[in-house]
């Protein structure tokens, strides 16, 4: 059975490593992390293996870097010798913003295979994105062992590197913009009287709710939206409101920033 090694565990990488662990069983999962104690606590409260950054890299079929761009050499500076040792197959794949594929493999010292995901932490709970791309070195059976690892996670999709920077700040950061959205009207309703806990479980469901008719029907958001607002009625007077606010520019100038801050982390 493979190995599957997840070098930092933090809200990403600790994510991933729970839908591992309840796909491929926790004996077949190893988990690392700053402490051998952080990696232990987690360890023991998900039923997986507390190990160092170098036996994980040594003994793992599949090593996920969890670790943010900027702590990417400082990680590879330890594993680098250690992977350079091995002469099994191993696949790196890596979640860090902005980092191509070249670059991981150029840092860990050798042409290996390389997958890079850019997943969100929706995929707790089986609603997640998570776009992968790789190198010329990886083979449809790492795909296919990437894929069984996340599966249940949400939409798996492959794409070209090319894409994968706009995909992360939309469906990466988007998480965050969501919730801001959902706080936000919340809010709103407790200002008009529903009590907390209501306001903000409604105001979940009709964001999930608005998302699974955009995905079950197929029909174009704005269709949706104009199917929504009666004449001169209560929700078009809501639409004007965010018009108003330029909640459309805000909303693309997040991504956009999001994207920006994106290639600006892979230099």
């Amino acid at each position: 059975m493979e190995k599957i090694g997840f070098i930092a565990v933090g809200n990403m990488g600790g994510t991933l490593a729970k839908i591992a662990i309840r796909n491929c069983g926790g004996q077949s999962v190893f988990v690392s992390s700053r402490t051998i104690e952080k990696a232990r606590r987690f360890a023991d409260g998900n039923g997986c293996i507390a190990m160092r950054n170098g036996a994980l890299a040594e003994r793992s079929n599949m090593i996920f870097l969890g670790v943010k761009p900027q702590k990417m050499e400082e990680v590879f500076e330890e594993i680098a010798p250690i992977l350079k040792n091995r002469f099994d197959r191993f696949v790196l794949v890596t979640m860090a913003a902005g980092l191509r594929c070249e670059r991981i493999a150029e840092m860990a010292g050798g042409d290996y295979p390389v997958i890079r995901i850019m997943p969100n932490t929706p995929a707790l709970v089986g609603q997640g994105v998570i776009p992968y791309c790789g190198n010329d070195r990886v083979t449809e059976a790492d795909f296919a062992t990437l894929e069984e690892a996340l599966s249940g996670a949400g939409l798996v999709t492959k794409l070209s590197e090319s894409m994968i920077d706009a995909a992360s700040a939309l469906s990466g950061c988007g998480p965050a913009f969501a919730y801001i959205f959902i706080e936000a009207l919340a809010d709103a309703a407790v200002s008009c009287g529903l009590p907390r806990g209501t306001a903000v479980e409604y105001a979940a469901q009709t964001v999930l709710g608005a998302g699974k008719m955009v995905l079950e029907t197929g029909q174009h958001p704005g269709a949706l939206k104009d199917a929504v607002c009666s004449p001169a009625g209560s929700t078009i007077a809501g639409v004007r409101a965010l018009e108003d606010g330029a909640f459309r520019a805000a909303a693309q100038n997040a991504v956009l920033a999001a994207f920006k801050r994106t290639k600006e982390l892979g230099q």
